[in-house]
């Protein structure tokens, strides 16, 4: 019996116990969230059954943004103790999930050796070791079979794969529509892009649309959450909101439904590209056609002139959307559109993520957010340097900051120096009384 199944039977599990207990609500509105598909908690059964799975994270409705971090190789750079460092940063900048998106090297060494080091929720995109795999044996992603795409989930799922990106929703109908429109950019999503391809090539539907139900049985099994993935992705604002996205999420909408009808959780991902203006009017369109479902964002990134600064661009997006509504949100490095991060790049990347999470769940009223912020507050009023750092997002940054400039005076900082407001006003009100 899955997660959800249990939830909707009206049982309180040790996962739904601590999400609640973390996020400061009660038991009885995570399960009943649950249980309506509002809420996911990833926690691949397998992986949980062995004490692998030890933080256990609730994305959705009245709950904390999450941030998740992307590492992973690529055919140009393999290199496996790096990415092991990525995925240490990432934890200690605060992300509640890694993603592995390796194209290249020993695609499974890779993720089980990410899962056996990293205590949250492990993502994956399985079809891109199923494209890379029959690309190496057969020379073409085209040569590709349903049965490599499914065996190869099922691989993931059975390594402790706790969630993955599904390209569900790429289908002819919307192929169509994309067509139609005359996008830039066509399709940027790497997993998208495969599919496609193969459709193309073959002339036949997505596989992982036309045998839907194979893969239900497949994430019931393992308890493996799907994220039913953006494949028609705007990759330039020019094709934001465009009929094909949208009737991709129309079609993940229905795909939801039928997932949690048959006991498997599901979250929805959005939108890449999309101008601030129309940042708020996604969150409406996923939540009323995709029922309410979690929504997982990459980005958004709000302009298309920044390469090098997408942290930047990504994070006045997430702040947005966050507000608005949405559960989750994907990190964005600077080198977004450039190349492989590096270990800052990643560090920096989560980092501008959390700030725009947070500052969404103090938009959203979610517990604990304000209350963050009015100690931070509390702590600048009594220029209490220590506990502002304790309090800061990256307390490491702020220590080593405050290092280099160095007050004549100690409880001031040198940007004002004796004429601080803040001592000014409070000697000023103590003579007063």
């Amino acid at each position: 019996m899955t997660l959800l199944e249990k939830a909707k039977l009206g049982k309180i599990t040790p996962e739904i116990e601590k999400v609640a207990e973390e996020e400061g609500v009660s038991k009885k509105f995570v399960r009943e969230a649950l249980a309506n598909g509002e809420i996911v908690i990833p926690s691949n059964s397998k992986h949980s059954a062995s004490g692998g799975l030890t933080h256990f994270i609730g994305i959705g409705k009245g709950l904390r943004t999450k941030v998740n971090s992307n590492i992973g190789s690529s055919s140009d750079c393999i290199d496996f103790e790096l990415e092991k460092r990525k995925a240490k940063i990432s934890e200690s900048a605060g992300a509640d999930t890694i993603m592995d998106l390796s194209t290249g090297g020993d695609l499974q060494k890779f993720r089980q050796t990410i899962r056996a080091n990293f205590k949250g929720p492990l993502g994956t995109v399985p079809i891109y070791e199923a494209a890379i795999t029959t690309t190496r044996k057969k020379d073409g992603i085209i040569f590709m079979t349903p049965d490599d795409i499914f065996n190869t989930i099922e691989s993931h799922a059975k390594d402790g794969v706790d969630f993955v990106t599904v390209h569900c929703g790429v289908t002819l109908s919307a192929f169509k529509c994309l067509k139609q429109e005359g996008r830039v950019t066509d399709v940027v999503s790497r997993g998208g892009a495969f599919l496609l391809t193969w459709m193309l090539a073959n002339e036949k539907e997505n596989p992982l649309y036309e045998y839907f139900d194979r893969l239900l049985e497949i994430a019931h099994k393992y308890d493996l959450t799907l994220s039913l993935g953006d494949g028609f992705r705007p990759g330039s604002i020019a094709d934001s909101t465009d009929s094909a996205q949208v009737q991709e999420l129309i079609i993940l909408g229905e795909l939801k439904e039928r997932a949690n009808s048959k006991g498997v959780q599901v979250m929805i991902e959005g939108p890449g590209h999309i101008p601030v203006n129309e940042v708020s009017a996604n969150v409406i369109l996923e939540k009323k056609l995709c029922h309410n479902a979690p929504f997982y964002v990459l980005g958004p990134v709000v302009t298309d002139i920044a390469p090098g600064y997408d942290e930047i661009t990504s994070a006045i997006g997430g702040a947005i959307i966050s507000a608005a509504g949405a559960d989750f949100l994907c990190y964005v490095t600077p080198s977004e559109h450039i190349g492989l991060p590096n270990l800052e790049e990643v560090r920096r990347g989560v980092i501008a993520t959390r700030i725009a999470a947070h500052a969404g769940d103090i938009a959203k009223g979610v517990k604990g957010a304000k209350e963050w912020d009015l100690e931070m507050s509390k702590a600048r009023k009594n220029l209490n340097w220590e506990k502002q750092i304790s309090l800061s997002i990256d307390p490491n940054l702020f220590k080593k900051a405050r290092g280099k400039r160095v007050p004549k005076e100690p409880e001031v900082c040198t940007m004002c120096g004796k004429y601080c407001a803040i001592k000014l006003v409070d000697q000023a009100l103590k003579k007063h009384k």
